[in-house]
């Protein structure tokens, strides 16, 4: 016991007197969390729309200002006609057309339905299929406020959004983004820990002490693994100074899967350091599988939409996994029991990684 905690005051020193690494600890994670889930956001604005407005109506006018009004949408023009409109989209100046067809009051008012048409760019696909979706979405709200519409009271349909009632994107993102932030703390800075050693010479008296690998590899571990408990602490301070965001369910749940979670990256961190000869090495190392790992986690992208081999392969994934229950904490209050099946697998992950890192390692010039 005397030994480790010697050998922990050590880590310590080193980690106080170098001059850089408190600064990738405490300062860029801090200022990620802060930018990230503003830059990470997949709701699109000021869509350029062209508008050909064929009726010149008040019901017309009203659909237009609708339109202007949303917040999703730049007007570029109004054009003439269609083949004006097509041009506008041609030449780059708008993304999205939408015609409105000569008598679209009279059809409303006479027959209850009227047609309008809209015409996307798709060369860039997302933004031309979210525009497309969130024009046609006010259009049945324009509907609903003439009384075409559908109601809950005429017996049509009603939506409720659950767990995240204003479709806000930070509330998403923001627990994704604390786990990957972990991530980088656990993965890299554990892998430049015992190769930094080697590039400095000092492993070799480590060597030559009858010190076990475990031992030695516990007072590397440790360091690292507190770090990571403040900084999540400092993430959650900051999701709530920023986004207003509170976990529903318990901060008992998030801290153990943390605990875990962290040993399981900071062995998976210092397994790259005991194969790796030099610093560059272990950051290439370390950077390509953690790259991976974020691609294919569902922190961007849902993996219920990527194809079935590559979400086989997310089952190998260590981030998939904590990212799924932070979001389920955050946002449905899940609870211990509801996230066994993720428990088991973080901690199969943390032997694993452990194990690998105590083979990894030898005592040896």
């Amino acid at each position: 016991m005397k030994i480790l905690l010697y050998l922990l005051e050590k880590e310590c020193k080193q980690i106080k007197r170098d001059r850089f690494l408190p600064k990738v600890i405490f300062i860029i994670p801090v200022l990620q969390l802060a930018i990230l889930p503003f830059a990470a956001n997949f709701e699109i604005r000021n869509i350029n729309i062209s508008i050909v407005d064929n009726d010149h109506s008040v019901y017309s006018q009203r659909l237009t200002e609708k339109i202007r009004s949303s917040g999703y949408f730049k007007l570029s023009d109004i054009s003439l006609n269609y083949e004006d409109g097509l041009a506008s989209i041609e030449n780059d100046k708008s993304d999205i057309l939408i015609e409105i067809p000569v008598n679209f009051e009279k059809d409303l008012g006479k027959e209850g339905e009227a047609r309008v048409l809209i015409a996307a760019n798709a060369i860039n696909g997302t933004k031309g299929g979210l525009g497309s979706s969130y024009l046609s979405g006010i259009i049945q709200d324009f509907n609903s406020e003439l009384g075409y519409g559908f109601s809950q009271a005429a017996g049509g349909i009603a939506s409720k959004y659950l767990y995240n009632p204003r479709l806000n994107y930070k509330n998403y993102m923001v627990p994704g983004i604390m786990v990957f932030l972990l991530t980088l703390i656990g993965g890299f800075l554990s892998a430049l820990n015992i190769v930094s050693e080697k590039e400095k010479g000092t492993i070799e008296q480590i060597n030559v002490t009858p010190l076990s690998k475990s031992l030695f590899l516990l007072s590397k571990l440790i360091p690292f693994w507190i770090i990571g408990f403040i900084l999540l602490t400092i993430g959650i301070f900051i999701a709530w100074l920023l986004y207003g965001l509170i976990p529903v369910g318990s901060f008992g749940v998030i801290y153990l899967f943390a605990a875990i979670y962290l040993i399981a990256f900071t062995g998976f961190g210092l397994a790259i350091s005991s194969i790796s000869s030099n610093q560059q090495q272990a950051m290439f190392t370390a950077f390509f599988f953690i790259i991976i790992f974020a691609l294919m986690s569902g922190l961007f992208t849902p993996i219920s939409s990527m194809p079935e081999w590559a979400q086989w392969l997310t089952l190998f994934n260590p981030l998939r996994y904590f990212i799924d229950v932070m979001r389920m904490v955050y946002l449905k209050g899940s609870l211990l029991s509801d996230l066994s099946v993720h428990f088991f697998v973080i901690c199969l992950f943390a032997i694993f990684f452990n194990v690998l890192a105590v083979i990894g390692y030898r005592k040896s010039n």
